[in-house]
């Protein structure tokens, strides 16, 4: 006689726990951008400060796609210097290792349009076909 006294839905186990490791991976994220604009310009937020080399002038939202899908950062913008980041690299849209991933993809013999539905299902965000190819010239140069 086994009874199961718990049941657990797997599926709304699963996505919980990636909502709550992308939520927690983002916040931390943006805590490193601002402590970075901190550091460039000099000053915390609203530090009245006689040393302060750059001034925050807001920031702006960028979405990243990782591991664990797509994330919204918010990416300071600075007046009197230039926001380099180590965080995420200027103009950066996705983490490498998913770059990787659809590219390790390509030469295994999927096809780039099925690529692009895989890319929407597991990361929620679609690389065009474009950008895809643009790639693997890079590469196909680099392995030559």
């Amino acid at each position: 006689m086994s009874q199961q006294i718990l049941q657990v839905d797997q599926a709304m186990l699963e996505t919980t726990l990636d909502r709550m490791v992308r939520r927690s991976v983002e916040e931390t994220l943006n805590a490193m951008l601002d402590a970075e604009a901190d550091e460039i310009t000099g000053a915390a937020r609203y530090e009245r400060s006689g040393d302060r080399k750059a001034y925050r002038a807001g920031h702006y939202k960028r979405d990243l796609t990782v591991k664990a899908g797509k994330m919204s950062l918010k990416v300071p913008k600075l007046k009197g210097a230039l926001f380099e980041s180590a965080v995420i690299e200027r103009y950066r849209r996705r983490e490498e290792s998913v770059e990787e991933a659809l590219i390790d993809m390509y030469l295994a013999g999927v096809s780039t349009r099925q690529i692009d539905d895989v890319s929407q299902l597991l990361w929620g965000d679609r690389m065009p076909s474009q950008t895809l190819s643009d790639k693997l010239k890079r590469i196909y140069a680099d392995i030559d």
